[in-house]
């Protein structure tokens, strides 16, 4: 059975009118796409996790490598939310060192929106 991490920014921390997040996109809906995720993947016999992070890169960066510690994760799903609003580069970039460093071998994904994270996931996994 094939191990999912999913990563994203805690949407209670997030400004949901700033540049680049999807129109009309709110920390409920954030949580409720997440949640949907995660039941299709238990569905189809994966374990999968989420884990929301904090916007400082240096928290983010040891809240994902702490996650990844723990287990071996065939495959981590970044978020939309921490990757495609331009303000979030940095925060991308601790993300991705983070998960190469402590998870070498998982693939990486990347979702369009919460609700698409286990088919971002599922993608790679098993491969």
């Amino acid at each position: 059975m094939a191990k999912i991490l999913i990563v994203g920014q805690d949407p209670d921390t997030v400004d949901f009118n700033a540049p680049g997040i999807a129109p009309g996109m709110t920390a409920d809906k954030v949580r409720a796409g997440v949640e949907a995720a995660l039941a299709d993947l238990a569905a189809q016999g994966y374990a999968a996790k989420n884990l929301y992070i904090q916007p400082d890169p240096a928290t983010a960066e040891r809240e994902v490598a702490e996650a990844l510690a723990g287990a071996p994760y065939d495959v981590v799903v970044v978020g939309a939310g921490v990757r495609v609003p331009p303000i979030r580069l940095f925060l991308f970039e601790a993300v991705i060192n983070a998960i190469h460093r402590a998870a070498p071998t998982a693939r990486i994904a990347f979702n369009t929106r919460p609700d698409d994270s286990a088919e971002a996931a599922l993608r790679w996994a098993g491969r």
